[in-house]
């Protein structure tokens, strides 16, 4: 894909930055791999804009290239606002080293996985209404009732 170009700010209203923040979405969120990311979905409640967090390990490489990985997934993410719903909160784990992908590459692999995203952004809705509906009936929690995930 060609013309992907940074598009706009990335304030702290889209940024998902505790820990407790992180460690929801990856016990609740829904997983899509890819070759070189895991993309975690989970809805929210509100509908104030879709929210990302980067995770990149050690095994990807060095502080450089960690922080270059992030920071071509903050800008993908931005390149690709129609992708996400607006009451999302995304984890990415950076899989493996981007070193020599472009903005373009990165942007060009979640497109080709858009209708996979839209069908997981699906799912996460279905469970976030599955445990609001659990949490509402007296005596359940959602760990105990039948086909709980």
């Amino acid at each position: 894909m060609t013309g992907a170009a940074p598009t706009g700010r990335f304030p702290p209203a889209q940024r998902v930055r505790k820990r407790p923040e992180f460690q929801r979405i990856q016990a609740l969120g829904r997983r899509l791999n890819t070759p070189r990311f895991v993309l975690l979905v989970a809805a929210r409640e509100d509908e104030q804009g879709a929210r990302l967090g980067v995770t990149a390990s050690r095994k990807i490489g060095g502080s450089v290239t960690r922080t270059r990985a992030k920071r071509l997934v903050r800008e993908a993410f931005r390149a690709t606002r129609e992708l996400w719903a607006a009451d999302v909160d995304l984890v990415v784990i950076v899989r493996r080293s981007l070193e020599g992908l472009a903005l373009a590459d990165v942007v060009g692999e979640w497109q080709s996985f858009a209708s996979e995203l839209r069908r997981r952004t699906r799912e996460a809705r279905r469970d976030r209404e599955r445990r609001a509906a659990a949490l509402a009936q007296p005596g359940e929690t959602p760990q105990t009732r039948p086909g709980a995930r």
